[in-house]
């Protein structure tokens, strides 16, 4: 049993569009009172959250994936739009601060916001101290994917930056399927999404939670089925959903979606069907 209690803060960038061809472009909140009144949403778009998470061990703070990152480069015209840094100033942490990033996967959603382009247009690390860590089935399938037609809806791989991370050798390659980052905090491959992606297992003296990626990006696929159109292996990602989430219920975890528009952490309970619900965390 870890001895430390963890602080778990979700970090918010704000709710996005993301279209057919995956372009994503900032959106009203406003627009989700009624979206069955809204032309696009739901038949040309799909709207989304984009939440990082930041832990807080006492010695140590991780992030896990960093997110878009707009109004970090230098030449950016979202001067005003909320990301990572902007969020960390919020519990007076500074991005030198961060000791480890975590990336699930490396869509571009999950991961711009680790690098930023400076005024001598230089590409730095947005967190200069940290250790950056992936799994290296997920870097390889990155590689193949240079140049190509995405395979899924919204799932850029944009690797230019991240070459800048490995070749200062601060991105670290997970090779194992289980992989401790720091006593309490353990990546988990799970595939499906795509071949190396990963959740998050973060246990301390109080609770168990867990950051769930796009295993499960909302809380509305609990119980629903992946897309076709949103993951690689629709069976792997069904398999390991459902031996993820008897365990969490079985651990009474707090769970945190990174894409949800609406109930974005909760602890997992069972209605009267015995599906999946959440309660407050």
């Amino acid at each position: 049993m870890i001895k430390e209690t963890f602080t778990i803060e979700q970090l918010s960038e704000g709710f996005f569009e993301l279209f057919e061809d995956g372009t994503i472009q900032k959106m009203d909140p406003k627009r989700l009172k009624n979206p069955m009144e809204d032309p696009n949403l739901g038949k040309y778009s799909s709207a989304l959250g984009i939440d990082p998470l930041l832990i807080s061990t006492g010695e140590q703070n991780i992030i896990i994936d960093p997110g878009l990152g707009w109004g970090l480069d230098h030449t950016s015209k979202f001067e005003d739009t909320s990301n990572v840094i902007t969020n960390l100033k919020i519990f007076g942490l500074r991005p030198e601060d961060i000791d480890h990033v975590i990336l699930s996967h490396l869509h571009f959603d999950h991961v711009a916001g680790s690098t930023f382009v400076n005024d001598r247009f230089e590409t730095r690390p947005t967190f200069p101290n940290a250790v950056y860590y992936v799994h290296s089935d997920e870097w390889d399938y990155a590689l193949t994917q240079i140049d190509q037609q995405p395979e899924l809806i919204g799932a850029d791989y944009r690797l230019d930056e991240l070459y800048k991370l490995v070749a200062e050798k601060r991105l670290h390659f997970v090779e194992d399927d289980e992989y401790i980052v720091t006593p309490g905090v353990e990546m988990i491959k799970t595939g499906g999404h795509t071949p190396g992606h990963s959740i998050v297992r973060i246990e301390d003296s109080q609770a168990v939670s867990y950051f769930m990626g796009d295993l499960i990006p909302t809380e509305f696929h609990l119980n629903r089925p992946s897309h076709p159109q949103t993951v690689l292996d629709s069976a792997q990602v069904q398999q390991t959903k459902k031996l993820i989430l008897r365990k969490a219920y079985q651990e009474k975890a707090t769970m945190y979606f990174y894409h949800s528009l609406y109930k974005k952490t909760g602890q997992l309970s069972l209605d009267e069907k015995r599906r999946y619900i959440l309660k407050d965390g």
